[in-house]
């Protein structure tokens, strides 16, 4: 079973550069969060909703793999599935795509812990039961 695998496209902003017309190395885990952020709206909730229901996610882990350089204009699509999940944790693994050829440019993952507003571990499972197999069913293919 593959997970279901969520796209996101955006294009480089020239602030996103350095002067030889290259993303910046840390934008990419900022366009992770774009990913996370996304993925989680299709779940017909955002983060924020998530927050107010007492329920935090902050990260833990992170990792990166730069392949091949994104340029100013370039429209990249952030492809973000969720590779872990248990009541506590929860890994999401990225890539980052050049939309023009494929081209795969950056792989990654970061890892969170689910929290709550005190940063003391909650497990999701018990304190919201459908958010938790919401994301389980994501990681399982959408069966």
């Amino acid at each position: 079973m593959k997970p279901v695998v969520h796209s996101h496209r955006l294009r480089v902003r020239y602030s996103e550069t350095d002067r030889m017309g290259v993303v910046y190395h840390t934008n990419y885990l900022n366009w992770f969060e774009v990913g996370r952020t996304e993925f989680i709206r299709h779940a017909d909730l955002t983060y924020r909703q998530l927050e107010e229901k007492g329920v935090l996610l902050p990260l833990t882990d992170a990792a990166i793999s730069y392949k091949k350089p994104a340029k100013y204009d370039d429209e990249v699509e952030v492809r973000t599935h969720v590779s872990e999940i248990t009541p506590v944790r929860l890994t999401f693994s990225y890539e980052i795509v050049r939309v023009e050829d494929d081209e795969l440019l950056v792989t990654g993952s970061t890892m969170h812990v689910f929290t709550n507003a005190s940063f003391r571990p909650i497990r999701l499972s018990r304190t919201e039961p459908e958010v938790y197999a919401w994301l389980e069913k994501q990681h399982k293919g959408g069966e």
